[in-house]
Formats: C-alpha cells, sequence, structure tokens
C-alpha cells in the first residue's frame, strides 16, 4: 500500500483524534497514549510535535491517500544511552496488515541515521504484540530478548520484547 511520511500540521487533530480513540490501538502503547484519545490531546501532540521540531526527535504522520492514518517517531536518548534512539509508532486499525510500518521504520530509520550521531535504534513491542514484532522484522530489526514481566499495562503484568537495528544494518 502507498503511504507518505510527513511532518504533522495543526489541521491534522481532528482526523487524528478520531483514529487514536480505539481501544486495540491504545492497548499496545504505553500509558501515556491516552484512552479514551480526545481532540484536546490529539491537538495537544500535533503542537508539541510542530514546537520541538527534530532536534532530538524525528516525528512523522503516516499519510494514505491525503489522509493521516498513524504515526512513527525517533526519540534520542540521554546520559549513558546517547548514541542510541527509541522508536515508536501506531497505525488506524483499518491499515493493520498492509506492511506500511515496516516500510516506514525503514524509512524514518535511514533518515535517523542521517541526522544523529546514533549508532542503534530500538524499539520495545509488548510481547503478545505479534503485528508489530513481525513488522520489526520485516524492517531489519533484530530480536534482542524478552524482558519478563516488564510491563503494566491496565493493571495487568506483561512481557514486552527488545528489538534493535545498528546503523551499519540500515
Amino acid at each position: 500500500m502507498e503511504f507518505e511520511l510527513r511532518k504533522w500540521k495543526k489541521e491534522d487533530a481532528t482526523r487524528l483524534a478520531i483514529l487514536a480513540n480505539n481501544k486495540n490501538i491504545a492497548k499496545n502503547l504505553r500509558n501515556t497514549f491516552p484512552s479514551p484519545y480526545t481532540y484536546e490531546d490529539a491537538e495537544w501532540f500535533v503542537n508539541d510535535c510542530i514546537e520541538k521540531g527534530d532536534e532530538r526527535q524525528l516525528l512523522y504522520a503516516i499519510v494514505v491517500n491525503d489522509e493521516v492514518v498513524g504515526s512513527i517517531g525517533i526519540f534520542l536518548k540521554e546520559d549513558v544511552y546517547e548514541k542510541s534512539a527509541e522508536l515508536g509508532y501506531w497505525l488506524a486499525e483499518e491499515y493493520w496488515g498492509n506492511g506500511i510500518v515496516s516500510k516506514a521504520a525503514k524509512i524514518i530509520c535511514k533518515e535517523a541515521f542521517k541526522i544523529y550521531d546514533i549508532v542503534r535504534i530500538y524499539a520495545e513491542p509488548f510481547e503478545y504484540n505479534a503485528g508489530s514484532k513481525r513488522a520489526l522484522e520485516k524492517a531489519g530489526f533484530t530480536y534482542e530478548g524478552t524482558m519478563r514481566n516488564g510491563v503494566c499495562k491496565e493493571g495487568q503484568i506483561f512481557s514486552y520484547c527488545m528489538y534493535s537495528i545498528l546503523r551499519e544494518e540500515i
């Protein structure tokens, strides 16, 4: 499926609020991703992306046929992790299984390695999220291990997986 990555625009907030207000998306993300997801949440997110710029993160809207269908970002780390960055993403449920995330991850990781002085990009999908793990593997990420009982989501304890890709692997 054809898509593009582009910077977030203020006018994206309305569609973002509709798409992101989905428990099937929220259950696979950190608690900082609100559920329910309101227009105010969307407006805050879009404005934050615009204000922060690219100094410590790359954040793009995933767009199909001129409509936002998700988000993907690279976030630089600090301290002893200063040469690493984290990949995060979500996609509207109706677009799952079309290869968009794996292709988008390749694109944004290549760009991040060109722009930033990093050597590693990692992602931490929940262990039960088979689709996300498959997308990372298709994007060239290597499975490094499972962090047993490493997260608490909605009062339940789950394991999460560590995947990474190195600069020389892209």
